[in-house]
């Protein structure tokens, strides 16, 4: 039963965190860490694979949306289009990724690395509002290919536990010449190509070792970080309509201070 509470705390964490820009990842392995839930073999697993269930609420949230792209296919129709700049955008992190993804599970996966990522990401995040405030693009079907293979690049930084995914992504739309919320909405579709073959790859690679306690626990994490994530992405949506980034930038400052100091003074491992 703790295991299956624990669980629930995480997907509630995964949730919360996955598609705001402060490292959905990195809060995992910190509250995984404070709560006893890091060893290491079944819970690095975990946490990439209950982001399936924050994936899927964002396809369930744009539900509409998809299912229209997916009538207009055709090449040169708007659709299509969408598409192929997802794909473009998907392929740097996924060439790079399985190049370094055991690397960085074997070497990255700690508070340390995630605090000090948090820090770095959030001094970037600062720069890049202040640089690139002048978009010209306010929705993402008005980029082309090179602005979706410069996102793709920029996403790679997420590559690196505490990065964030979601907001390595929002900086290169905006670095892209996007506003914030079409930079944003641009990341959540490209979270669904990326995080379902992350997903995927970590799952095939652990699940014949899970016991059916572990098949449990996974299930409530999924179900809990589908639920919340739901919630999270109109919420956040409407956020990024009418304010900056700076309110995560400085609680990721906040955050990675307080983890350096408490590892650094050996209280969190």
């Amino acid at each position: 039963m703790l295991l299956l509470f624990k669980a629930f705390i995480m997907g509630i964490v995964e949730g919360i965190t996955e598609f705001l820009p402060v490292s959905s990842t990195g809060h995992l392995i910190i509250v995984g860490d404070l709560i006893g839930f890091n060893d290491e073999r079944f819970s690095v697993m975990f946490e990439i694979v209950i982001q399936l269930g924050a994936i899927l609420a964002v396809i369930f949230y744009y539900r509409k949306k998809i299912a229209d792209s997916f009538r207009h296919m055709k090449p040169g129709q708007w659709g299509f289009n969408l598409w192929l700049k997802i794909i473009i955008a998907f392929i740097p992190a996924a060439v790079i990724g399985l190049a370094v993804n055991d690397f960085v599970e074997a070497h990255l996966f700690s508070s340390f690395t995630v605090a000090i990522a948090l820090v770095v990401g959030a001094v970037l995040m600062l720069l890049v509002e202040r640089v690139f405030w002048n978009y010209r693009a306010d929705d993402m079907d008005e980029i082309n290919g090179r602005q979706a293979l410069l996102i793709g690049a920029v996403q790679c930084l997420s590559l690196f536990p505490g990065m964030s995914r979601s907001a390595s992504t929002i900086m290169g739309g905006m670095m892209a010449g996007m506003s914030v919320k079409a930079a944003a909405e641009f990341s959540f579709f490209l979270a669904m190509p990326t995080m379902i073959a992350a997903t995927g790859y970590s799952f095939l690679k652990g699940f014949s070792a899970m016991s059916g306690l572990e098949w449990a626990a996974l299930a409530v994490g999924f179900i809990m970080s589908f639920v919340v994530a739901l919630i999270v992405v109109d919420r956040f949506l409407t956020y990024l309509g009418k304010h900056p980034l700076k309110p995560f930038a400085y609680y990721r400052l906040v955050v990675g201070i307080l983890m350096i100091v408490l590892t650094l003074t050996g209280i969190v491992s």
